[in-house]
């Protein structure tokens, strides 16, 4: 039987092991908690660090993004820049406040724009009124102008004759914004309708006349024989000159007409490889003699090539030019400076030759008409010698123009085609 004692000790034992259990389980969930709060840490760093990686993905796919549009467009930008500048034809973008927004190197070429010229206003740009007055047209109207022909004057340089479209430029909303001009340099067609021209005008005027002249040639050689027939010394000496006068007349005027049955018929050319040099210098020898025992000479310049064409018409074209030139400085007693300088056009591909001289030049007003058949500037001239030269230049499909010369009298430019 247990004392008192005892029963204190059990109660006691009792009493330590409810406090170790409680104590236990206090330690116990206090781990626990611990546990959760690391793990509930734990996975919050995770969700953290997961959301700053997609947002670091994101960023770098939008600066990804961003680069490929700024290529893009910097691509498209430089395309739109080649397609310009490789336009065949004059492009001109004007703003309403006049300012060009766009001239690519074709325009620049065509209205001898040089590369440093101003662009705030493209009346002043242009120098033009007749294609400027276009450009005006289509913003005033806001209508569309189509394939209108524009003739530039001769001497600027660049293209001579415009095909000129002009549309509105607008935005999304209809709002003007300007004016878009297209331009094509319609300077070769006009010149081989020219050509055409010449090539019918002259074929008419051969055939018109050729039987015309035959006929008076052969009254002529009629005329001319019964004066051969009359026995000079059988005359009486006050009638001699009369008989001498009408055998030089005749004489004279069968030259004349051997001359235009010569220009009036048709041009067969026999055509070959030909060194424009050679045709020149050959020319300038069969005047130079000329030239210097008038103290004077005849100066071959430039830079030359190949045509295809016939060599001894050619060079009969620049014999009567060059003697021209010569003849035109004897007759204002001047002593003669004659150059043929050549130029190659590689655009065009063309020889552009230049006849200068210092003799008294050419009349603006005789200047179209120095061509025709019997017009001449001479007392003792046929006027056939420049008729004669134009039919040969046109129909080696080229043509010749008058201007000033720099040594102070006449310039013939003469343009053949390249092979």
């Amino acid at each position: 039987m247990l004392t008192p004692d005892g029963y204190a000790l059990i109660g006691l034992t009792g009493i330590v092991a409810v406090l170790v259990a409680t104590l236990t389980f206090a330690v116990l969930r206090f781990g626990a908690a611990a546990r959760d709060s690391r793990q509930r840490t734990r996975a919050g760093s995770g969700d953290t660090a997961i959301l700053s990686a997609a947002l670091e993905e994101a960023v770098a796919k939008l600066k990804a993004q961003e680069r490929a549009t700024a290529a893009r467009a910097e691509a498209s930008e430089r395309l739109s820049d080649q397609i310009i500048a490789s336009l065949t034809a004059g492009l001109l973008v004007a703003g309403l406040n006049c300012g060009v927004r766009i001239l690519n190197p074709a325009a620049r070429r065509m209205l001898s724009v040089p590369d440093g010229a101003p662009l705030d206003d493209y009346r002043q740009l242009l120098g033009e009124p007749a294609l400027s007055a276009v450009i005006d047209q289509c913003l005033t109207t806001r209508a569309p102008i189509l394939r209108r022909v524009i003739h530039l004057p001769e001497g600027r340089g660049g293209a001579s004759h415009l095909g000129v479209t002009v549309s509105p430029l607008s935005d999304g909303a209809g709002e003007l914004l300007g004016a878009i001009c297209l331009f094509t340099d319609l300077t070769a067609v006009k010149q081989l309708e020219e050509q055409l021209r010449l090539k019918e005008s002259l074929a008419a005027v051969g055939e018109l006349t050729a039987g015309i002249a035959h006929e008076f040639r052969n009254g002529l050689a009629t005329i001319h024989g019964y004066g051969k027939l009359l026995a000079l010394k059988e005359m009486p000496e006050t009638y001699r000159p009369y008989v001498e006068g009408i055998r030089a007349e005749t004489e004279s005027l069968g030259q004349i007409v051997v001359n235009f049955l010569n220009f009036a018929r048709p041009a067969q050319l026999t055509l070959s490889q030909v060194e424009l040099r050679e045709v020149c210098e050959r020319a300038a020898d069969d005047v130079r003699a000329e030239a210097r025992a008038l103290g004077g000479d005849v100066t071959v310049l430039g830079e030359f090539g190949q045509i295809e064409g016939d060599e001894v018409l050619l060079r009969q074209a620049f014999s009567n030019l060059l003697r021209n030139a010569v003849e035109a400085c004897a007759g204002a007693s001047r002593r003669p400076v004659v150059t043929v300088e050549s130029v190659v056009d590689p655009v065009q591909r063309s020889f552009r030759i230049t006849v200068n001289d210092n003799g008294p030049g050419i009349e603006l007003t005789a200047r179209d008409r120095v061509f025709q058949p019997f017009f001449t500037l001479k007392r003792d001239g046929t006027g056939l010698g420049l008729a004669l030269v134009q039919k040969i230049i046109v129909f080696h499909n080229g043509r010749i123009t008058i201007g000033s010369s720099p040594l102070g009298g006449a310039s013939f430019q003469v343009i053949l085609p390249s092979v």
